[in-house]
């Protein structure tokens, strides 16, 4: 729990007993109930503290959905209350009929509200509940990731069900590695910019920029984690001293290489598809190509072969560290 909320909780029960102590004591008639008086104050501080506690996850946007249903049922009531069927009959009666009615109407308006929060617009022009905030999951992107760029791609496909973002500080390290003298790290700043872009364009993706720079004596890794874990957030990185780095900060992570590997087909005895052989392999008269996930593929009397686009037909797979090794024939050159 927050040191700085159960200290002001404390204090909050402190200033409920020493002003129950103060009511005591300007109350002539209750001097001979001092204990009564100092527990009821306490109790009453005790209830408040138990309410804080209970409504611990209740958002800002909760709060309004519940006050407009709140003033939706007090107004509902007031119309019935004064429409004529009050018009005649017991006072005092009409008096517990009415009470009754406003505590019923307001209730049922603040519990339809809490329920569409999330789906109903307001009557007055311009102003909406929109899903964003808590209840919304959140994934924070590292510079790898943008860099890497095939989260333009997952958010395109509209896939991606989180919203996301992007720290004010890691724009800045992008920017950073962008305007390097090194063409190579150059050349990644701006793929992750262009990255960037295509992200903001996506009018249905959730991006948000997060502008607090946390401490500025922590270096990128640590700022993640922290932030990651203040939003309730994963952290989305291909960056692998990053993802064991917030395993042991018990913040949850997403693996780009693991997805891509999952969606990859599996790939049968007897299919043929298309690769580049890019090298000899380690038997004479082999070739080795590789798929987009990476996996390595040998194929047999095709080193004549090295540097083309070649079919090949699968005769057998084998699980490897780095995914799958894959054994093949070349059955023809692409394009013929």
């Amino acid at each position: 729990m927050n040191k700085t909320i159960v200290t002001i909780r404390i204090f909050f029960l402190l200033i409920c007993f020493l002003g129950s102590w103060l009511v005591w004591y300007s109350i002539k008639d209750w001097e001979d109930s001092l204990y009564l008086v100092l527990f009821t104050g306490l109790s009453i501080g005790v209830l408040v503290v138990l309410v804080d506690i209970f409504l611990k996850g209740f958002s800002l946007r909760g709060l309004t959905a519940m006050t407009f249903g709140l003033f939706v049922g007090w107004l509902i009531a007031y119309f019935v209350s004064e429409s004529p069927l009050f018009e005649s009959g017991d006072p005092d009666t009409l008096y517990l009929v009415r009470m009754a009615l406003f505590v019923i109407m307001m209730y049922l308006g603040a519990v339809i509200a809490m329920r569409g929060r999330d789906e109903f617009n307001l009557v007055i022009p311009y102003i909406r509940f929109v899903p964003h905030g808590v209840d919304v999951p959140l994934v924070v992107l590292d510079t790898s990731i943008l860099i890497d760029g095939r989260i333009s791609g997952i958010c395109a496909s509209k896939f991606l069900g989180y919203g996301i973002v992007i720290p004010r500080f890691i724009l800045n390290e992008l920017q950073r590695i962008a305007d390097s003298p090194d063409p190579q790290r150059q050349s990644k700043g701006r793929k992750g910019l262009e990255t960037l872009n295509k992200l903001r364009k996506m009018t249905h993706l959730d991006l948000r920029i997060h502008e607090s720079d946390v401490s500025r004596g922590q270096n990128v890794d640590a700022k993640l984690i922290f932030l990651a874990n203040s939003l309730k957030a994963r952290i989305m990185t291909t960056d692998y001293n990053l993802a064991q780095l917030a395993e042991f900060n018990n913040v949850e992570w997403l693996n780009l290489s693991s997805l891509a590997r999952a969606l990859n087909p599996e790939l049968n005895i007897g299919e043929t598809l298309e690769v580049e052989l890019v090298k000899p392999g380690k038997e004479p008269g082999q070739a080795v190509g590789f798929l987009n996930d990476g996996s390595m593929v040998v194929v047999n009397e095709g080193q004549n072969l090295l540097g083309q686009h070649v079919r090949i037909e699968v005769q057998s797979v084998l699980p490897s560290a780095g995914g799958k090794m894959i054994f093949a024939k070349a059955v023809g050159i692409s394009g013929t």
